[in-house]
Formats: C-alpha cells, sequence, structure tokens
C-alpha cells in the first residue's frame, strides 16, 4: 500500500499541526514556497545540479561480498550515502531546504542536530550560500560528538550547547523551535527529519527520496532485478523514508524500519518509538511517543546519538499501521558487533546509525535463500563515532572483568 497523506499534512491519524499560534504564519509560508518551488523546473534543477555537481551524486551502491559470504543465504548490497560530501544522508535535505531559504529570501539558518551530521550539513550549505548559521545540540551529545561540532565551527556555525531536559535531540530541537518563534522574519529552521509539523515530513522526505530513486534504477541496472527488502535504521526517519519513498509502489519489496533497542525494550533504555511508543504530540506533529501514562517524555537511550529521539516520523507511523513496512529493533551490543563486521569484511567504517540497519541485515540474510538481495541504506560513515565505539567498548570489558 503505498503511502499516502489522508490531508494535507496528514498520515491517517499522524502527523498534523500542533504549534503555537506564532508558528502558523511561518509555517503557512513555508508551505506555499514549498510547493512554488517543487513545481519550479528551475528550482528542481538547481537542486538536482548542486546534488551531482557538489554533493558527487549519485551514490553508488556496493556489494558485500566477503560479508554476504560468511553469512550465507542472500546478498546484502549497500547504499553508499557515507560517500556523499559531508559524509551522510543529510546534505541531500539541507541542499533543498538552503536553496528554498535563499529563495523566500531569509537570511540566517538554524538547525537542531543529534550526531552531528545534520548540524555538518546545514553549516556547509550555509557556508555554500554564503548565510549565517546557528546549530543547537545536547550538551550530551556535543561530548560524544566532538569531531563534528569543530566541523560545524570550522565551517563557520555558532554551536550552541543544550543542557536542559536529557541534553540530546528532543533538547535541541526544543530551543530550535524557540529560536524560529522569536525570529521567524529572517530566519529559515532547517529541520533534519521527517518529523516536525507540516510541512517538513513531506518535504524532508522528498528531498530525501533521491536515495530510493536511485538504488532502485541501480539494483535493476546492476540485478536486473529489484531487491527482496529495502532496510534502513530509524530515529526521526529521514535516511529510511527517503530509501522506502522509492519503493513504495513495489508491493514485491519488503520495507524494513530498525530501532535502536539500546539496553532492550525491557529496560527501558532505548529509542523505539514504534515498538515501545504511544500516540502522543511532540515538537508539532502526532506520531509515536516514547512518554509516561501521564504524557511526559521519557529520556531515551541509545548508543547512536543519531538515533536518540523519543518519537518518529508520522509517515513511518502509518506504513507501520497498514503493514507497508515492519519495524524491527536492534539493541547496541548488536549494532556495534555489526559495526566491527563491516569495517573487517568489506573495509567500510559505518556510522552507529547505519550499523544497526547492517545488523538487521546480518540477521535476516543467513536465513534467506541464496541470491535474495538485502538492499542497506549506508546512510553515513563512521569517522565521528570511532572514540564513541572505544568508550562502549571499553566500558563492556570493564562489566566483564567485574564479573
Amino acid at each position: 500500500m503505498k503511502s499516502k497523506e489522508t490531508a494535507k499534512g496528514h498520515f491517517g491519524p499522524y502527523g498534523g499541526r500542533y504549534v503555537a499560534e506564532t508558528l502558523m504564519g511561518p509555517l503557512n509560508e513555508l508551505a506555499r514556497a514549498y510547493e512554488e518551488a517543487k513545481a519550479d523546473p528551475g528550482f528542481m534543477a538547481e537542486y538536482h545540479e548542486i546534488l551531482r555537481e557538489y554533493v558527487g551524486r549519485a551514490s553508488p551502491i556496493t556489494v558485500a561480498r566477503r560479508l554476504s559470504e560468511s553469512l550465507g543465504g542472500a546478498t546484502i548490497v549497500l547504499k553508499r550515502e557515507d560517500l556523499n560530501h559531508t559524509g551522510a544522508h543529510k546534505v541531500n535535505n539541507t541542499i533543498g531546504q538552503g536553496l528554498l531559504a535563499k529563495r523566500m529570501g531569509k537570511k540566517r539558518l538554524i538547525a537542531e542536530t543529534g550526531a552531528g551530521m545534520h548540524g555538518v550539513a546545514t553549516a556547509t550549505v550555509a557556508a555554500y550560500l554564503g548565510m549565517p548559521c546557528e546549530v543547537y545540540m545536547g550538551a550530551i551529545d556535543v561530548e560524544r560528538q566532538k569531531p563534528n561540532v569543530e566541523r560545524m565551527k570550522m565551517l563557520g556555525a555558532t554551536v550552541h550547547a543544550v543542557s536542559e531536559g536529557s541534553a540530546t535531540l528532543k533538547d535541541a530541537m526544543n530551543e530550535a523551535l524557540r529560536d524560529w518563534v522569536t525570529n521567524c522574519d529572517d530566519t529559515f529552521y532547517v529541520i533534519g527529519t521527517v518529523a516536525g509539523p507540516y510541512p517538513y515530513p513531506e518535504m524532508v522526505r522528498d528531498f530525501q527520496r533521491v536515495i530510493g530513486d536511485e538504488a532502485r534504477r541501480q539494483c535493476l541496472e546492476r540485478f536486473g532485478r529489484l531487491p527482496d527488502e529495502a532496510i534502513a535504521c530509524v530515529g526521526g526517519g529521514s535516511n529510511a523514508m527517503g530509501l522506502f519513498a522509492g519503493f513504495l509502489d513495489d508491493t514485491s519489496v519488503k520495507l524494513v524500519g530498525v530501532e535502536a533497542g539500546g539496553k532492550g525494550l525491557a529496560s527501558g533504555e532505548h529509542a523505539a518509538s514504534i515498538n515501545g511508543g504511544r500516540l502522543g504530540v511532540l515538537h508539532g506533529a502526532k506520531t509515536m511517543l516514547l512518554q509516561t501514562e501521564g504524557g511526559n517524555i521519557i529520556d531515551t537511550y541509545s548508543v547512536s546519538a543519531g538515533l536518540d529521539y523519543p518519537g518518529v516520523g508520522p509517515e513511518h507511523c502509518f506504513l507501520h499501521d497498514t503493514g507497508r513496512a515492519e519495524y524491527s529493533v536492534i539493541d547496541d551490543d548488536e549494532a556495534i558487533a555489526a559495526f566491527d563486521a563491516l569495517c573487517r569484511y568489506e573495509g567500510i567504517i559505518p556510522a552507529l546509525e547505519s550499523s544497526h540497519a547492517l545488523a538487521e541485515a546480518i540477521k535476516r540474510a543467513p536465513n534467506m535463500e541464496k541470491g535474495s538481495i538485502l538492499l542497506v541504506n549506508l546512510s553515513g560513515r563512521g569517522d565521528k563515532d570511532m572514540e564513541n565505539v572505544m568508550r562502549y567498548k571499553a566500558s563492556k570489558a570493564k562489566e566483564g572483568g567485574a564479573k
């Protein structure tokens, strides 16, 4: 079943626009501007030209030959978003929103970021377009993603460490929204995922669907057929929605989103909103959230900063409810093991976010027929995660020694 907005900005009961009255005007302005821009061949031509000549698209697909042989069964194929300029899928969206900001006459870009890749991508497009940029980032994420903080500063962005709440992505987004409310006349808020109020979920999906469109074409060219399954990690869900968008009409392709299981669903320390959440409203949209019965947001946990978010894009909730996509859970240990496996077998260091999707493929491959194809969105590279991985391994070794 193809995902469709059942009403403008809604996916079944999910999505919508639940914001303060002061933001209704800016959101209406944004929605109008985006509808006009995507219908403008000149705008879309400029967008795709920059993706091609600046970002380096199309990103290739790579057969993970040695890893697949070690597992038996299905062949794992990687969509290499890690090879984009800035090192992840995030730049597909920031280029689009940056051009839209310029078209609207906005003078300043702001963004929120978790793992830092969206912050880097926003700082990059701000430098490219000659615009000032400020990025909000949870204080905990500032510490565990130091390389990306330095990259943002080098690109000219001001980075604000947010200490309120859990000091992670949710709180960074809260601060960015406050900034936008105050400065909406000259400021464009570049949201990095398929969450937030209408039109952001649709707009980010549309800018990211280049991933799925390319991957579909590349699989047909390389293998003469479509993959059996398309797998991507899901925090807010932009890389997954970008991949899924290319295959929504292809019912033979199973769509699999992978949430961050942290220390396990039973522990309560995870970031699996679809598998462990309930319906609520966060950051301007109705979606599945990790919250108490009283409606208070629960602090999330994941070894991966980019998946450490208590909600999920509303379209993902709709795809889950309709059965068009399924959503599994991978814990920290499994993600780290997949991270190591790709490094050792293929010479590719994946982002910890992407390692969750890879871990799911590693689970599935041995139980599938030889010749089956598992397409995994390798949404980013793992340079930013090296220190975090070393800390995690040291902590696990210490726990093992204590036993």
